[in-house]
């Protein structure tokens, strides 16, 4: 088995919904985004994946994300803008672009500071 990680962030900001703490106040952070790509077989370049396409494929799905007040987005006006649920948007966003070019998205997950992150895997 091969894996590929990548890393990529963005900016954006939100409040927690039925959590009382700071976090139900509007903030924001810089979070951090990795992501997990896996093949049992390389491909005729022996590659799992192009690098650059993944980065390509990453970008456009933090696009809808990037300088965003989170609570706006459809994604999240039923579910919370919690790391969880980002690592969840962006996973379900990334799999299928991944999964054409013939690897696996195995895993996201989503760093809102340098000591907490969330990972989310189906």
């Amino acid at each position: 088995m091969y894996e590929l990680k990548v890393v990529s962030g963005f900016g954006a900001a939100h409040h927690l919904r039925n959590f009382y703490g700071k976090c139900e106040d509007l903030h924001g952070h810089n979070w951090k985004v990795e992501v997990y790509v896996t093949s049992e077989d390389l491909d005729q370049a022996e590659l799992v994946m192009d690098f650059g396409l993944i980065k390509k494929h990453l970008a456009e799905v933090i696009e809808d994300l990037d300088h965003k007040y989170l609570n706006d987005l459809e994604f999240f006006k039923v579910r919370n803008p919690s790391s969880e649920n980002i690592a969840r948007f962006i996973y379900e966003g990334l799999a299928p672009r991944i999964q054409a070019g013939g690897a696996r998205l195995s895993r996201v997950s989503a760093w809102e500071s340098e000591t907490s992150c969330a990972t989310y895997w189906p």
